[in-house]
């Protein structure tokens, strides 16, 4: 599918506003032509026939009727273009935030986050243009010029000649300076979505910026991508005015010829055709039609440019709508088990979650899901687990543990069977660093269970030893933290994430590395209440390289080459 083709495939989203848009426009139009012709007639009325003002009275105030509809069907016209605009626009951008989930978090590892916030909020927004004002106008820049046409072949064949000779010119130099512009808005869009995610980049690295003494630098590439942007502006800018140029010199050359020749007809040189029977309502009247014969096009010039921004965004947009969502081979979370029968005496309780010839892929170079080709991190044999077991996942760094979790958790491909059964679907997470929200404490912890009461959120944070520090607090639980818990060490920080894991209700609760570099009273809490998970009937699933761990587990798995393999003794 091309980016035209998927920009005319949202047109289907709403059908009335856009035609009713366009009718308002054609209107206007026909209302344009009854205004030339109501001035030409009273002028002729009055200086060819002698008539008193007073006697045309009732044409003067049809003439006041029609000026004063044609700014009310200008307003219905813009009205119902932006009513069209904003329904398609909320449409794709809340079918493209479902897609983004589908993905998941792992699916944009080829995209900044910056990017992808550029696409859902910039890019779309560049389809208002097109949507609003380009596509209504498209039917007026046909209907209402050929209405004039034919009104013009009534009063002078040759005159109207003129300008259906003109005409062509226009969408010929429209499209040829319209390709060059839609490349030029494409790049746009990429540099902005890069400069967006360059930025991002930067302000979530500025503690580690200001370590490293390379903030400055870091300005430097933010003000380079900014002038590199700038330019790419320019150039956009620059095609914009040389399209206007060239129809307004068409456009004028046209009038210009129309007019030397209604002059000169009344004037009795020209004896050609139909010129020796002009009359003064005749000439003025193709006259005044003549610069509203090319003002639709005029319009659609200006927003030709619209339509080039919204192919350029149509096309990254396009990208992020048919990227493919991740495999169901052999992942059925949350299913009930196969039923087979066994004897009463022999049956034995069915695992919560079960692999089975599991292979773990990522995409080459960080791709995620995103197209590239892909590579396998890990192979899981056989993999099996119940409520109420501690499992610890050991291996070197980069060995796929953490890609393990998140294939648990869903939120990366596998092929092979992998087999979720919990009455509860939710998931407890506590990685490392530990993620914390711009907010307070409490509704850092309640993220766990947005239904948690307040008891329930004290009661896990004095488990998991946050009421030990919340004195030196100014605020307590109800302390805002900052971005990433910037207020908070990181000691800190893990208790906050290790609390919020002890408020939720999930029954699967995945840890990557909960004891990584902290303090030993830390690590003592964190230890405890992994045990008092366990005897919660909780199945938690351990990543880590800390030996320690292994004396809190009850099975111990280690990564060797690729693949998971069961350690017998712990």
């Amino acid at each position: 599918m091309t980016a035209s083709q998927w920009l005319a495939k949202q047109r289907t989203v709403t059908f009335w506003p856009l035609r009713l848009a366009a009718l308002y426009g054609v209107a206007e139009g026909l209302l344009i032509i009854a205004q030339a012709g109501l001035i030409a007639w009273l002028v002729h009325q009055v200086v060819m026939q002698n008539q008193a003002v007073s006697n045309l009275a009732a044409a003067a105030a049809f003439l006041v009727i029609v000026v004063l509809l044609r700014p009310i069907f200008q307003l219905l016209k813009a009205r119902s273009g932006i009513q069209a605009s904003q329904t398609i626009r909320s449409t794709v951008r809340q079918r493209l935030l479902l897609k983004a989930e589908a993905l998941g978090p792992t699916g944009f590892n080829d995209k900044s986050r910056g990017e992808l916030a550029s696409q859902l909020t910039d890019q779309v927004d560049a389809l208002d243009g097109y949507f609003a004002r380009y596509l209504p106008q498209l039917f007026i820049a046909v209907a209402v010029p050929s209405a004039i046409a034919l009104t013009a072949f009534s009063q002078d064949w040759l005159a109207a000649s003129f300008l259906l000779l003109s005409a062509p010119l226009i969408p010929l130099f429209m499209a040829l300076v319209g390709m060059g512009a839609e490349r030029l808005n494409r790049n746009q869009f990429t540099a902005l979505s890069r400069l967006s995610g360059q930025f991002l980049d930067r302000v979530r690295g500025l503690t580690t910026l200001q370590l490293f003494n390379r903030v400055e630098d870091s300005v430097d590439d933010i003000v380079h991508a900014s002038d590199e942007y700038r330019q790419r502006s320019m150039r956009v800018l620059r095609v914009a005015f040389l399209s206007s140029a060239v129809l307004e010199f068409f456009a004028s050359v046209a009038i210009a010829v129309v007019a030397i020749y209604v002059g000169f007809g009344l004037l009795g040189y020209i004896e050609y055709g139909p010129a020796p029977s002009l009359t003064l309502f005749s000439g003025l009247f193709v006259l005044l039609l003549a610069p509203e014969f090319f003002q639709p096009l005029r319009t659609l010039a200006q927003h030709y440019h619209d339509r080039a921004a919204a192919l350029g965004a149509a096309e990254l947009l396009l990208e992020l709508d048919q990227a493919s969502e991740p495999a169901s081979d052999g992942y059925s979370p949350n299913e009930a088990p196969a039923n087979t029968a066994q004897p009463a005496d022999l049956a034995v309780p069915q695992p919560n979650l079960t692999l089975e010839a599991v292979r773990i892929e990522r995409g080459e170079g960080g791709g995620g899901r995103v197209g590239g080709g892909r590579v396998a991190v890990l192979n899981v044999p056989h993999f099996s687990a119940q409520l109420g077991e501690r499992i610890l996942i050991e291996g070197p760094s980069g060995s796929g543990k953490t890609s393990l979790l998140l294939a648990i958790a869903g939120l990366l491909p596998v092929s092979g069977k992998l087999d979720r059964h919990f009455k509860n679907p939710s998931i407890g997470w506590l990685g490392s660093p530990a993620f914390l929200a711009n907010t307070s404490i409490r509704e850092n912890i309640r993220l766990g269970n947005p239904a948690a009461s307040n008891s329930a959120i004290n009661a896990a944070a004095q488990k998991a030893g946050v009421t030990e520090f919340l004195p030196r607090l100014p605020d307590g639980l109800d302390t805002v933290i900052g971005e990433r818990g910037l207020s908070l060490s990181g000691g800190q920080a893990q208790r906050v994430a290790l609390a919020r894991v002890l408020v939720s209700t999930a029954p699967l609760v995945l840890l990557d590395e909960p004891t990584n570099a902290l303090d030993a009273e830390t690590e003592k809490t964190i230890l405890e209440s992994i045990d008092r998970l366990a005897e919660q009937e909780h199945l938690i699933i351990i990543a880590s390289h800390d030996p320690i761990l292994r004396q809190h587990v009850d099975r111990h798995y280690q990564i060797v080459n690729g693949q998971l393999e069961h350690i017998t003794h712990v």
